[in-house]
């Protein structure tokens, strides 16, 4: 692996590891709380598992990238990680209404971070992803594409930390 490929797998590795522990260390009552606004902590995850469907992309047709491989980065990282600013989700990545299974998220959630890891391990993150591309920003590279999954993870690992928080303070008031 090269430099650039070892530093993404351990930020990928790191973040979703700390995504993973925080949705463990929920009940099943945790999970499904629903706070009076957001997402409960269920629902960050599945929003979390959905977003990784872009390991499609990862894995679907490519080109040579004709400009510098991380040239979208800064922005993306620059968006997804100032928690002042509101953002709607796509509606396709829209978590469901329904009971979330705490087991059954993490599975899934596991097998889709694996998929990501592969693609870290074993293909070219220089190349364009032309599959699918987000309209604000249009195509990006499977590097590009990684680290927006990192990004976008730790702006909602902040969310489900604040999440875990809230239900904390619920269930000491309530005791």
């Amino acid at each position: 692996m090269t430099n650039k490929q070892q530093k993404t797998f351990k930020e990928f590795h790191k973040t979703t590891s700390s995504l993973l522990n925080a949705l463990a260390s929920l009940s099943e009552e945790q999970i499904n709380f629903s706070p009076k606004k957001g997402w409960s902590a269920g629902q960050i995850g599945e929003h979390i598992l959905k977003s990784y469907a872009s390991v499609q992309t990862l894995n679907g047709n490519t080109e040579k990238t004709v400009r510098p491989f991380d040239q979208k980065l800064e922005p993306i990282k620059t968006l997804f990680l100032d928690t002042s600013i509101k953002m709607d989700s796509p509606e396709a990545i829209l978590p469901s209404k329904k009971k979330i299974v705490k087991k059954d998220l993490i599975k899934a959630l596991e097998d889709r971070i694996e998929q990501i890891k592969e693609v870290i391990i074993n293909r070219d993150l220089s190349l364009t992803c032309i599959d699918f591309s987000i309209p604000e920003y249009g195509e990006f590279t499977r590097f590009e594409w990684v680290w927006f999954n990192i990004y976008h993870t730790q702006r909602h690992l902040h969310q489900l930390e604040n999440r875990i928080a809230l239900n904390n303070g619920k269930e000491r008031q309530s005791k």
